[in-house]
């Protein structure tokens, strides 16, 4: 890997599920890189194909088409072996912290058992290493003999987080992390996630459908739909200057606190989202 070289870099991206009359293209012709240090947010409606990417990168979807090189490495079509041999760079945080973690072991276990039986590090360093993580995202060692039952959803996903930095990773992808938390939990994770970047230097790929979200966390932004990159930029780009449709609408759709400007915005929703049911190919450019 040279200087130059992005940690990771997506390629011609096509995934389809199923055969024949039944194929359905969940993401195609999708190409995307991530530098060292650095956070690329996806975001796009439910069912755009942003998750499929990620599970894509994980190898939880086959492609069908296109190209993943991590560090310059093709891993597209990696076996079962090889893709365990790079799973300590490449790690993930779900959606869901209550189904992401096992409710009948201790908090300790979970974060400490992958590292030993893959002799990364002794029982003796995984907890120590365990109990330093949940310091870092603000849980206390003590929590190391607690089960996931007796935590809150934003703590469960602090624990997510904690097992998902334990091996030290490269890449974390980010599935829709926060969606399923409150407001208030949703920016203080958001807080987490660049606090532990600006401390290791590990890489996002956050998947999100919330554009105000990604905008906290993101250099650079892929907007999403229909399977395809509709458009994509620096943060600052997308976010201030949009210059497709679709994204102006999901822009326009996001709720604000002021009651009178969120009036104006779901006004202006509402015609953009008419403008997008009438001109349905100026809302799938790209796809």
């Amino acid at each position: 890997m040279t200087a130059d070289t992005p940690l990771l870099e997506i390629d011609g991206l096509d995934v389809t599920y199923g055969h024949g009359r039944k194929a359905f293209t969940a993401v195609r012709d999708v190409s995307m890189r991530i530098e060292t240090g650095k956070t690329l947010g996806v975001v796009g409606e439910s069912g755009s194909g942003k998750s499929t990417v990620g599970r894509a990168i994980l190898g939880l979807a086959r492609p069908s088409a296109g190209t993943i090189r991590f560090e310059g490495k093709d891993i597209t079509t990696l076996s079962r072996k090889e893709r365990q041999a790079i799973s300590s760079e490449l790690q993930v945080v779900f959606q869901d912290p209550r189904s992401s973690l096992n409710e009948a072991k201790k908090v300790g276990e979970i974060l400490s058992e992958p590292l030993i039986a893959n002799r990364k590090l002794n029982r003796v360093q995984s907890r120590d290493r365990a109990a330093e993580l949940l310091e870092k995202v603000g849980l206390g060692a003590q929590a190391m003999d607690r089960y996931p039952g007796s935590f809150s959803g934003g703590q469960r996903q602090r624990i997510a987080i904690a097992r998902a930095l334990m091996p030290s990773p490269k890449l974390v992808i980010c599935d829709e992390p926060v969606s399923a938390l409150d407001l208030s939990v949703q920016a203080q994770i958001v807080n987490l996630f660049r606090q532990i970047q600006r401390e290791t230097g590990v890489s996002y790929l956050f998947i999100a459908h919330d554009l105000s979200i990604v905008r906290l966390l993101s250099d650079d932004i892929a907007v999403m739909s229909k399977g395809g990159i509709v458009e994509q930029g620096t943060a600052e780009q997308v976010y201030e200057s949009p210059t497709e449709l679709y994204t102006q609408t999901l822009l326009a759709a996001e709720p604000y606190p002021d009651p009178v400007i969120q009036r104006e915005r779901r006004r202006e929703w509402e015609a953009l989202a008419t403008l997008r049911a009438s001109a349905p190919a100026a809302a799938g450019k790209g796809v």
